[in-house]
C-alpha cells in the first residue's frame, strides 16, 4: 500500500533549482518519492511504501 504526501513549495526568485533539489534530497532520505510536480513548480506529490 502506498502513501502519499502533497508538498506547497516556497522556493522565492532566487537560486529556485537549488530550493527544489534540496527539498527533493530532504523528503528522498525519508523514503519518499516523486510522484507528481506542478508545471508553475508550487506543489509536488510524493509517494512511499506504507509499510517500509
Amino acid at each position: 500500500m502506498k502513501e502519499y504526501k502533497v508538498v506547497m513549495l516556497k522556493l522565492g526568485l532566487s537560486r529556485r533549482a537549488q530550493k527544489l533539489e534540496d527539498t527533493l534530497n530532504q523528503y528522498s532520505r525519508e523514503g519518499w518519492q516523486l510522484n507528481h510536480m506542478a508545471q508553475a513548480w508550487n506543489f509536488m506529490i510524493l509517494e512511499r511504501d506504507k509499510n517500509r
